[in-house]
């Protein structure tokens, strides 16, 4: 009996050590720092007298095209320093963007279809410094520098205008850049093309914040690019020296939870990470023509795969991401039915308990046999109390001899183990289910429930469960699991309602088939 208590702990223990996981061991992001507070403007990127722009450059030249064909120049040539930062605007369905005159990047992305806590649209560009999509070399960025001249007016695209470009030029001390933005108003992805004349070669930064509404220190925040197959993750304490990373990188992106930033640069061979105030993260690309694809908006796994870019790697499902996947494919199939995430999860939890159901009454007819088994047992340690070696002999003829497997309760909880955490992983991570209700109370399944009901009542079908199942007979492996049930409803406070939802929906299917055994071992003696 010493031996099966000493499993059993250490089932739990394990239990415990794997949903804590995500809770205790990963780090927090670094929270996003608003410009001007404390960090000087050259932490960010050289100051003007620093580096001029004329640095920029390897020779004087004129402005060529890719076939050796001279470009068009600017309606006027200026030094940066003398000119003013300018604005222009893109509306669609989907998004609402400012891009800046300053290095042609842009000052704000609010994506139309999602809310922050005060209903206002998401933005996913809240501290603009000039950076995102800037232009610059091996020393640093100059958004201060490059000032560009722009072609074209506000867009606002629908489906009778479905797509419109806006043109930056920028000319000084042999450098001349034409950078085209290209939108269509049923995407988030958006075509660039950079011709440049004067630089083999130039980095593109997604600066520090594009892409990034709020961190969340249980999930991975800032850098990350994909080489090959590998997505590779950045945290700022690993990049006090900076980073190149060489091979094929597919993309490069900034991250958070539900919404990203992400560059798609075809035989792109360099990346580089470093920190500032914040990291960053750019990637290289060579001159006369660049064209690639920004992706600003949210982790929806069907519209990235429809890019074909490789973009649906960017949502990270984990260890389990073998078993994570055709959960969430399930999931989304069964909303597309039920028209509701929670019922969905409702049925998925049945769905899911259907193939353990064999082996859970295995197991739960083996605790059964245990429990018969008690006052032989007991017998045992008492003639034996003072061999340990011949105690444990005994026993395990005992066990032998009536066809019990004293780990046979354990064994169910273990296999569903991976399954329990893939579906935490995809409840916790899919924007699909940021903002889905479920009813009465349940606004948001991905958040924990604002009342605490699911989580009491999750615990309290831990406990019936308990009582119902043969537990061996030993009161205190009574006790050990009673403040385990407690420990769970403590712990499930603070998980997504999603989650709370299949544990408890999970626990209701195990009193039900509970009852049912119970019922036939009655009768059966």
């Amino acid at each position: 009996m010493e031996m099966e208590k000493r499993a059993l702990i250490a089932v739990i223990l394990s239990i415990i050590i794997l949903v804590l996981y995500q809770q205790l061991f990963i780090k927090p992001a670094p929270q996003p720092q608003t410009p001007g507070a404390g960090v000087e403007k050259k932490s960010v990127r050289q100051a003007h007298d620093e580096a001029p722009i004329k640095e920029l450059t390897s020779a004087e030249s004129k402005p060529r095209g890719p076939h050796g064909e001279v470009l068009s120049q600017p309606v006027s040539v200026r030094q940066a320093h003398d000119d003013k930062e300018k604005f222009v605007s893109v509306e669609t369905p989907l998004f609402k963007a400012t891009l800046s005159s300053r290095c042609a990047s842009f000052s704000s992305f609010e994506l139309k279809k999602y809310k922050d806590k005060e209903n206002a649209p998401v933005n996913i560009l809240k501290h603009p410094d000039g950076l995102a999509l800037c232009i610059g070399d091996e020393k640093g960025f100059y958004p201060d520098q490059l000032i560009f001249s722009i072609s074209g007016r506000d867009l606002s695209l629908s489906e009778n205008n479905p797509e419109g470009s806006i043109i930056f030029e920028f000319s000084s001390s042999g450098i001349f850049i034409r950078r085209t933005y290209t939108f269509r108003y049923d995407q988030y992805l958006i075509n660039v093309r950079d011709e440049v004349s004067g630089l083999s070669s130039y980095w593109i930064t997604l600066g520090g914040d594009f892409g990034i509404f709020e961190a969340d220190k249980s999930f991975h925040t800032g850098p990350v690019l994909l080489k090959d197959l590998d997505r590779i993750e950045f945290k700022a304490k690993e990049l006090e020296t900076p980073k190149i990373i060489e091979g094929k990188i597919r993309w490069i992106a900034l991250e958070d939870k539900y919404f990203f930033s992400g560059l798609v640069l075809m035989d792109a061979r360099r990346a580089k990470v470093w920190k500032t105030d914040r990291p960053l993260i750019a990637l290289e690309a060579k001159g006369p023509v660049s064209e690639y694809k920004l992706y600003a908006g949210p982790k929806e796994h069907d519209t990235l795969k429809a890019t074909g870019l490789g973009l649906e790697h960017i949502i990270d499902f984990g260890f389990f991401s073998v078993v994570a996947r055709p959960i969430f494919w399930i999931l989304k199939a069964l909303y597309k039915v039920i028209g509701n995430y929670g019922w969905a999860i409702v049925v998925l939890s049945i769905l899911i308990r259907i193939p353990f159901t064999p082996l859970i009454a295995k197991g739960q007819k083996s605790m059964k046999k245990l429990q018969d088994l008690q006052p032989r047992l007991e017998e045992i340690r008492r003639k034996y109390k003072d061999d340990p070696k011949r105690l444990q002999m005994e026993t395990m003829e005992l066990y032998k001899k009536y066809r019990v497997n004293p780990f046979g309760g354990c064994l169910p909880i273990l296999i569903q183990l991976p399954v329990f955490f893939a579906l935490y992983k995809v409840l916790a991570i899919a924007i699909e289910l940021r903002g889905a209700p479920f009813m009465l109370w349940i606004k948001d399944l991905s958040q924990k429930d604002p009342y605490f009901v699911l989580p009491v009542l999750m615990g309290a079908t831990m406990i019936i469960q308990q009582v119902l199942t043969p537990s061996g007979g030993d009161p205190r492996q009574k006790k050990l699991m009673l403040f385990m049930s407690g420990a769970f409803t403590l712990l499930f406070l603070s998980f997504p309602s999603g989650l709370v939802l299949y544990w408890l929906t999970t626990n209701i299917l195990g009193i039900i088939h509970q009852v049912y055994l119970n019922k036939q071992s009655s009768s059966a003696t």
